[in-house]
């Protein structure tokens, strides 16, 4: 766990692709996002009892806030989440919490507040979104680590030409692009990501694809 010196540190830095402030916990589920978000990509930490300014007010009851938010956690996450929590105190009796989460090997996680599988979440710099049926399906392949390939064919031709033209595509553009459905686009993106041919920019409306880089 990071000592106070390191967490102070990491607040003055502000939030981030691995920092999140939390003034406190009213919508626990909303928080929760934030955590399956960390899971999913890199790590990091949540701090509870900091305004958006790096403000650290701390909480009074921290106990009520750690017991909401890890029944959610626990409760409402599958695979099951890894994290831990730690508490500093403050002056006049206030402490700040920290939750620390690393990167999973369990991706995808989800958040199943309302029935049905429920939502993944990823971190892209300071916010949180909903991962696309692309990103789910990138991470989870991702941990099965298996030996892939691809055939260069004609569709791929013309997609790397459009990229060499154009920068990037999207799932829509890709599919009117090689005359093929939606859900043929998306394997294919997602099977040129895995074997490091593309490069995927997940966003909040649409995920962009590249042409990797060396």
């Amino acid at each position: 766990m990071p000592t106070f010196s390191e967490v102070k540190s990491m607040i003055r830095a502000g939030e981030s692709d691995s920092v999140e402030f939390k003034k406190r916990i009213n919508h626990p589920e909303k928080v929760a996002r934030e955590i399956v978000a960390f899971a999913n990509t890199s790590g990091g930490h949540l701090f509870v009892g900091v305004e958006d300014n790096g403000h650290i007010e701390g909480l009074k009851h921290p106990e009520d806030d750690i017991f909401v938010l890890n029944r959610i956690l626990d409760e409402k996450c599958k695979p099951k989440i890894r994290y831990s929590v730690e508490t500093y105190p403050l002056p006049e009796k206030r402490t700040l919490v920290a939750y620390v989460i690393p990167e999973s090997k369990r991706k995808p996680h989800y958040l199943n507040v309302n029935g049905g599988l429920g939502k993944a979440f990823i971190r892209i710099s300071d916010k949180s979104i909903q991962a696309s049926r692309e990103v789910r399906e990138i991470l989870k392949r991702r941990r099965k680590r298996k030996d892939l390939g691809f055939t260069l064919g004609d569709k791929e031709q013309e997609l790397f030409k459009y990229l060499g033209e154009h920068g990037f595509i999207n799932l829509e553009d890709t599919a009117k692009l090689l005359k093929i459905p939606i859900v043929s686009a998306s394997k294919k993106l997602v099977l040129l990501v895995l074997v490091n041919v593309l490069e995927i920019k997940p966003g909040e409306k649409e995920d962009l694809f590249y042409m990797k880089t060396p």
